[in-house]
């Protein structure tokens, strides 16, 4: 994973509410009778000429996996591409072992959003001609650092900046906008709020290792940005937006994530149309 994760990227203490959990035969020796010499034939060769001498050998064309449509569960060399592909543009489907499974859809709806297509498991023609010419992440802000990250809500994907390329795009889950009452840290009263996700300008702070409990569930290394708003791993990152405020990332994103983002990376959150 770190090795992945290497490649990926060349190219308040407070724990408030705001966040989820989460064909060969013997070999000729020449030991056989000789054959017979054959009389010269006046019949014309239909052997093909030979090449003149410094003429290069033709190069043969690259096979390429068959492009079926695939869902979910799929299996083969075709899968194997798509995942070295989606790896090439910097979107993580986990390990290329051919099997079409949760870390590889994730990455797929990632890569659906940010080209604006639809967002589906299945794949098909027209997904293909847009993995070949795919488009590049939106800025979030005019302000463009070379490291940074980039977090659009309206299509729930983020964008790890390193010098000025993206080094990782994945699928979250933020906010879901729901209305919740719980009690913060030493509190004796519940305070309530609706579970949303600010936007803004942040800048990343307090990290964990590993699973943390908040008072709204489990966070694995968690990475806060804005008070007890923070990005981490999640066993549960829908499609829609569906935690308390925290920005929910796949877990096999959230183990190498903190390896990737420092301390005091600007962090800008939009709602673009």
């Amino acid at each position: 994973m770190k090795t992945r994760l290497a490649a990926l990227a060349a190219g308040s203490a407070l724990l408030v509410a705001g966040c989820v959990p989460e064909g060969s035969g013997p070999e000729e020796d020449g030991a056989g009778p000789a054959a017979s010499p054959s009389a010269p034939s006046s019949a014309p060769s239909s052997a093909p000429p030979s090449a003149s001498p410094g003429t290069p050998a033709p190069t043969p064309t690259p096979v390429q996996p068959t492009r079926r449509t695939l869902k979910p569960g799929a299996k083969g060399e075709d899968v194997r591409a798509l995942q070295r592909r989606l790896a090439e543009l910097r979107y993580d489907p986990g390990k290329a072992d051919g099997r079409y499974g949760p870390a590889t859809q994730m990455a797929v709806w990632a890569f659906q959003k940010v080209n604006r297509i639809k967002v589906t498991g299945t794949l098909g023609g027209g997904f293909w001609k847009t993995l070949d010419a795919p488009a590049q992440p939106r800025p979030m802000a005019r302000k463009r650092e070379a490291d940074r990250i980039d977090v659009d809500l309206r299509r729930q994907y983020l964008v790890v900046y390193k010098a000025g390329k993206p080094a990782l795009i994945t699928h979250i889950s933020s906010g879901s906008g729901e209305y919740y009452c719980a009690k913060d840290p030493g509190a004796t009263v519940a305070r309530c709020r609706y579970a949303t996700t600010g936007t803004g300008d942040f800048r990343t702070g307090r990290r964990a290792s590993g699973w943390e409990v908040s008072p709204l569930g489990r966070l694995h290394n968690p990475i806060y940005f804005n008070g007890g708003i923070a990005f981490h791993g999640a066993l549960d990152v829908p499609r829609s937006p569906a935690s308390h405020g925290c920005v929910r990332m796949p877990m096999h994103i959230a183990e190498d994530f903190p390896k990737l983002v420092g301390t005091g990376v600007p962090v800008h959150v939009r709602r673009p149309r």
